[in-house]
């Protein structure tokens, strides 16, 4: 009778394991009433933001048709007034958006603590179905049919274990399934907080662009129409600040400065063939200048060991160039571009640790250009590229930073892909180390977009 009665508690204990499972993991009522009214405010967002997207789109057809006048202070003054009320439509929708994100985010955070509690709630169910399943497995099984006085409730005993281990089974699978599930979520929550991140972002410039408006608007404004003469000072102005900025010179690390017209031109074809943003790339190869004139370059003596000297100070380092990895590549290029090895700079190593070796104004060590040599001609349609030369260093420069996520304006997979490029593992503020890099660009961007190629636009 006592085996019978284990036998009847446990199918019991296993059906109400799954059975408090399947009542933990149902949502309430009440949540469900929360999840409709959530979805139903985003939509109504939603509509709102696609409506003023419809706006901005015929506000920037009514520019593009003023621009077509001739130039005059009127002409000026209802573009910028156009250029405004766009840019003010455009922060209400970010606004909006910023809004439905931040809801978005809320329910996924929610969505994953409530997976979170199904994987602890199952993992107390498992362990427990555990615990009764040692229980029955400190027998053998022969034990237990010998223990029993007929080869019926030695049947029922059997079945109960085995049903046992099928629950643990599906446990163990359930738990596999749910930690899949919480993981989708967390890189959707991941990718929605970046999107609310990279709004902030264009909202702050957009608000800035409202403000520098509103300055030339008001400047326009002071000039009346008796004052013509002041009005094509104004624009005389204009074509002086624009020749100064394209004649400005851009500097690169190991060559030449070159003229910002040309370092923009490149930029250019970059965007046209992969769709970077002129800024970022010009920010990222400013970074590396920079870290040139900090650091220093160096030149390979030694074909063997991969040793050389500073070019500035004349220090010997051991460790110029990886003699494994690079020193071989390094060679093959600067041959099949007719430069001299021996006299060609390349980086110093960093604080005298590691290796140098990275190459021209996007600075990739030798085994790395090596790899992407092939895209950079098809790129470009020339047949041998050379990473000393600013046009083939910027489709470098721009190949690998899509590679490395930099897509369009989001400012967070500019700023990660940044800190790749520098490090190879993305922005990360618990490591100061590697995000400075990231950092420093997304500035440096930044302020080339604001007072170098807008000032071009208008």
């Amino acid at each position: 009778m006592n085996r019978y009665i284990l036998y009847f508690f446990t199918l019991i204990f296993i059906i109400s394991t799954i059975f408090f499972n399947l009542i933990t993991y149902t949502p309430t009522a009440r949540a469900g009433q929360e999840l409709a009214n959530s979805q139903a405010e985003r939509v109504i967002l939603q509509t709102e933001y696609d409506r003023l997207q419809a706006e901005m789109a015929q506000l920037e057809k009514q520019k593009i048709g003023q621009q077509g006048h001739t130039a005059s202070i009127d002409r000026d003054i209802a573009i910028l007034k156009t250029k405004i009320k766009k840019s003010q439509l455009d922060i209400k929708a970010k606004n909006i958006l910023i809004q439905k994100l931040g809801g978005e985010i809320v329910e996924k955070d929610k969505k994953i603590n409530t997976l979170n509690d199904r994987i602890d709630n199952i993992k107390e169910s498992l362990s427990q179905l555990i615990r009764k399943d040692r229980e029955i497995d400190n027998k053998s099984l022969l034990a237990l049919i010998l223990s029993n006085d007929t080869m019926a409730e030695a049947y029922g005993d059997i079945n109960a274990f085995s049903s046992i281990k099928r629950s643990i089974n599906d446990q163990v699978n359930e738990i596999k399934g749910v930690k899949a599930l919480t993981e989708d979520e967390k890189l959707l929550l991941e990718k929605t907080k970046n999107k609310e991140t990279d709004t902030k972002v264009q909202l702050e410039n957009a608000k800035k662009q409202v403000e520098l408006n509103q300055i030339d608007k008001q400047e326009l404004l002071a000039i009346s129409k008796n004052k013509e003469i002041e009005y094509q000072k104004l624009l005389d102005q204009k074509a002086k600040r624009r020749a100064e900025i394209l004649a400005m010179l851009f500097n690169l690390r190991d060559v030449s400065a070159i003229p910002f017209e040309k370092a923009l031109e490149y930029a250019k074809v970059a965007q046209e063939k992969l769709g970077i943003r002129p800024a970022f790339l010009l920010a990222i190869l400013t970074q590396e200048s920079n870290l040139g004139t900090d650091q220093g370059s160096c030149y390979v003596t030694n074909i063997e060991t991969g040793s050389g000297v500073s070019s500035k100070s004349g220090k010997v380092f051991q460790n110029v160039m990886k003699p494994t990895r690079d020193v071989k590549p390094f060679f093959e290029i600067t041959t099949s571009v007719g430069r001299d090895p021996y006299k060609t700079l390349v980086s110093c190593p960093i604080g005298g640790s590691g290796y140098g070796g990275a190459m021209g104004p996007a600075q990739f060590i030798p085994s790395t250009w090596v790899l992407l040599k092939n895209r950079i001609a098809t790129m470009l349609g020339i047949s041998t590229p050379d990473p000393w030369y600013a046009k083939d260093a910027f489709m470098a420069s721009a190949i690998y930073l899509t590679d490395l996520g930099a897509k369009g304006d989001s400012y967070t997979s500019e700023r990660n892909a940044a800190c790749r490029y520098y490090s190879g593992r993305k922005c990360d503020s618990k490591k100061p180390n590697n995000s400075f890099y990231g950092d420093s660009v997304m500035k440096k961007a930044t302020n080339i977009q604001t007072t170098m190629i807008d000032p071009l636009q208008d």
